[in-house]
């Protein structure tokens, strides 16, 4: 009898912690992270999430305004990203378990793509209230302090902290004066987390975004339009040994990497249709996570 009661004991424990989602992001095992991503599979632009493998779909935005630009803070086990649910594009959280979401900016101008620093206490993001053009902006993590990085005429966009927060990258538009093509040529740049010392990383032909550190910091995935193609492209921190990683058919962009720095999860796709994959680094095999008609895109790792 006593045996019995032993093991009635031990299945409530198991049912109870089943019952529990839970957000596995300390482990190191790429197996047991998730991807945060955005769909328009219920009619308008939400942000989900699902297992490493594709599995156990989720929504967590709900609403019928458009989300975007979902990024990652396991500091503070946070989403960050934008949306036009209160008129134009402004900055919120949103923890994953409770639902609960923050708005952090409120501003008339557009404020779009966060990004929290690895120690969780500032964000990233991109706004044009300067008038100017869309520039880099930071925050503290409650949206107070709001103060610019960068102040020119030059469209900016798709900023990223470097792992330990003392750099940050993002892509500057460098136009020429004869060149009225609608995205000129976005270059990759890197400067201090202060704001000093910017510095040009790529330099070649078309348009050059979405660049993302490595979790050790020596590398730098990024999307780049090559030969009439969007691809995913590879590149030390200094931006030498830079080398096409996907070189496919189709367009491949919004690159992140997992925490053990040996995927890629992307969008790939054509023609409307685009889906959210994960490429192996070293094998250079391919997994297709989603499989819908609409689009799935901007991945990032929750880890």
């Amino acid at each position: 009898m006593k045996k019995a009661i032993t093991i009635l004991i031990l299945v409530v424990i198991v049912s109870c912690n089943e019952s529990k989602k839970t957000y596995n992001t300390n482990s190191t095992d790429v197996e047991n992270e998730k991807i945060a991503f955005v769909t328009n599979r219920d009619g308008n632009s939400e942000i989900y999430v699902m297992d490493s493998d594709g599995k156990n779909l989720e929504n967590l935005t709900s609403n019928d305004s458009l989300d975007y630009s979902p990024s990652w803070s396991s500091t503070n086990s946070q989403l960050y990203f934008y949306s036009k649910r209160d008129g134009n594009a402004e900055i919120y959280s949103l923890d994953i378990v409770s639902k609960n979401v923050n708005r952090l900016t409120n501003h008339q101008a557009n404020d779009v793509l966060p990004v929290p620093a690895p120690n969780g206490e500032f964000i990233l993001f991109m706004s044009d209230r300067d008038s100017l053009s869309r520039n880099i902006y930071i925050m503290n993590k409650d949206g107070s302090d709001v103060r610019s990085l960068t102040k020119n005429q030059s469209y900016e966009e798709s900023p990223d902290w470097s792992p330990d927060g003392q750099k940050i990258i993002f892509t500057r538009q460098l136009r020429d004066s004869t060149d009225n093509s609608h995205a000129a040529n976005g270059e990759i740049h890197i400067m201090n987390s202060d704001g000093s010392n910017v510095q040009r990383l790529t330099n070649k032909p078309g348009y050059d975004s979405g660049a993302k550190f490595s979790p050790d910091g020596n590398k730098i995935a990024f999307y780049g339009f090559e030969n009439d193609q969007w691809d995913l492209f590879i590149m030390d921190s200094d931006g030498s040994n830079l080398f096409n990683l996907t070189n496919d058919s189709i367009e491949c962009y919004s690159p992140d990497w997992s925490s053990d720095g040996k995927w890629l999860v992307y969008t790939a796709g054509e023609k409307g249709v685009y889906n959210i994959w994960k490429i192996n680094l070293q094998s250079k095999k391919r997994i297709q996570l989603t499989k819908t008609t609409g689009r799935n895109e901007g991945p990032v790792w929750i880890k």
